[in-house]
């Protein structure tokens, strides 16, 4: 054969050889286009109509573990239709290590520190990762982000790069990946009897103030009465109070408790950190509450009455105002149906009072999240494991999954909205419906989905009118307070604050109490307390504290 002829022997063997490759891959992929009848939701990642990888589905079966929290009040089940579901849209199993919920921060903590924690480690709030990051046994997460489209979606368009930088430790990193709120939703404020206040043209409160002069009218007229008698210890209405008056608490929304919390707070006005329990705006916030207590106005007994006691007042009509969430109100008027008889009363919770400073709150829209376990990275489908998280927690279709579930099986869209199938119940959505989505199905479960989380149309959709009304006014009407900057203690530096801000704590605690209920005078031991507290070491604690700011500014 001549040379030119090998030549061209070999150019068509090239040729033939290209059309076969082009061909295969245009039958293979019509052979899975016609043999794979998932939607777009349950797609690979690699799929050519998804060039932003948002989606995930593994071609090949895969388990991970993970720690999961046992719920009593929908307790785990092996066959609840959720496990299968995230099977057919994934490809993954779940390989469950199963703890109670009561038990779950002390398991975990074990579990971690012995090198035995799952791979996935969810139900974690921002600040509980902080004792195993200089350890190495949990992945600093923010270096795969890049590897998380959904997550690294949502942050951008949601504005929450900001939210996140808070969650950074010394090294610069961050340690857990939090669930997402795209709009804030408060749970916690005061619940009034509404009726009581129509019935004497009480106006519905929108300050404190407001709220004090309202309090009075009451007292006039049921005099054997104390109007505002409050359960959770008071800690939830002394956390609604301290924002408004101008003491930057990191959240307004739920139970607040010095011994929980730094004394030390961020100014941002000033760019530093401020010991905030002797400050003028603390001191008038104790102020206003001594004075409702001085006046018969508030219950004494809300700091140290159980929770049933003060909600069995407040039923059965010997109170008519009392801190509650989104959720405990309907429980309260569920007792009142009982107890003063249907339609004879009108329960509403109102916006968080404005205070000094205006209507503000103060929190952030993070949540508890997702630790990743250090040995996750040796699993050889650790590349499918961040996919997986990715989607299953911070994709749309992922969030609507574990939260309404499979549709035409617990719920079904109507006029484009979500609707709970007929057979179906949760959080009273269908009275009538006899399987529960958590209970029956292990839907809308707190290991994967948050109630009122994730895009504002999803949170929104499990939310009865009056919350969804309650939600809007708060997000038109009232202020977030910008998050607070980080402050990345080291391990050692973290180990001296803590031993500064203990006793600290405590002493703030109790002398807050004190103060509120009278049995310490505000005008008579204010002086003593600061001297006393002071000498506890405030003045190292913020010193710590503006110097790690401040040196981790500069980096």
């Amino acid at each position: 054969m001549s040379k030119n002829a090998k030549r061209l022997l070999s150019f068509l063997l090239v040729v033939v050889l290209a059309v076969g490759v082009l061909l295969s891959g245009c039958g293979n992929k019509n052979s899975s286009s016609s043999s794979n009848n998932t939607s777009k939701q349950t797609q690979t990642a690699t799929n050519n109509s998804d060039p932003q990888n948002l989606h995930f589905k593994s071609d090949k079966p895969l388990e991970f573990t993970m720690l999961y929290s046992d719920h009593p009040n929908y307790p785990y089940k092996s066959d609840w239709l959720l496990w299968k579901a995230i099977k057919d849209a994934t490809n993954v199993t779940l390989k469950l290590t199963i703890v109670p919920m009561s038990d779950y921060a002390q398991k975990r903590s074990l579990l971690i520190s012995s090198g035995q924690a799952p791979e996935i480690i969810p139900k974690t709030y921002p600040g509980q990762e902080i004792p195993f990051v200089s350890s190495g046994a949990i992945l600093p997460i923010s270096d795969y982000i890049n590897q998380m489209p959904n997550f690294s979606r949502e942050v951008k368009e949601w504005g929450l790069q900001n939210d996140i930088n808070s969650l950074k430790q010394a090294d610069g990193k961050f340690y857990v990946l939090p669930m997402l709120h795209q709009t804030y939703t408060m749970q916690y404020s005061l619940a009034i009897r509404q009726d009581i206040f129509e019935k004497n043209n009480i106006p519905i409160p929108n300050t404190w103030d407001e709220l004090e002069s309202a309090l009075k009218k009451l007292k006039e007229i049921y005099p054997n009465t104390y109007p505002l008698s409050d359960r959770w210890q008071g800690k939830a209405l002394i956390g609604e109070a301290l924002p408004t008056f101008g003491v930057p608490i990191a959240g307004s929304d739920g139970l607040f408790d010095w011994t929980q919390t730094s004394t030390v707070l961020y100014n941002s006005a000033k760019d530093d950190w401020e010991f905030y329990p002797t400050s003028q705006e603390y001191k008038d916030t104790l102020t206003y509450f001594n004075r409702l207590v001085k006046e018969g106005l508030l219950d004494p007994a809300s700091f140290t009455q159980t929770d049933d006691q003060a909600v069995q007042k407040f039923v059965t009509g010997k109170s008519f105002v009392i801190m509650t969430n989104t959720q405990e109100i309907q429980n309260m008027i569920n007792q009142m149906n009982q107890t003063l008889g249907k339609g004879n009363f009108k329960v509403t919770q109102i916006l968080p009072l404005a205070g000094p400073k205006g209507g503000v709150i103060a929190g952030n829209r993070l949540e508890n999240g997702i630790m990743i376990s250090a040995k996750a990275k040796d699993d050889p489908n650790f590349p499918q494991l961040l996919k997986f998280v990715d989607w299953l927690w911070y994709s749309e279709a992922g969030e609507t999954l574990t939260k309404w579930g499979v549709e035409g099986v617990t719920y079904q869209k109507v006029n484009g909205k979500f609707q709970l199938m007929p057979d179906v119940n949760y959080m009273n959505l269908n009275p009538s419906g006899t399987k529960n989505l958590q209970k029956d199905y292990g839907f809308s479960g707190g290991v994967f989905c948050l109630l009122y989380g994730g895009p504002k149309d999803l949170a929104e959709s499990m939310m009865t009118p009056e919350v969804a009304n309650f939600e809007n006014q708060v997000n038109t009407q009232r202020k977030l307070l910008p998050v607070a900057p980080p402050v990345p203690f080291t391990e050692s530096q973290r180990e001296q604050a803590n031993m500064l801000s203990q006793p600290i704590s405590d002493y703030v605690e109790q002398m807050m109490l004190k103060f509120i209920t009278g049995v310490a005078s505000i005008d008579k031991d204010w002086n003593s307390y600061v001297q006393q507290v002071n000498a506890k070491g405030v003045d190292q604690l913020v010193k710590l504290t503006n110097d790690v700011y401040k040196s981790s500014k500069n980096k």
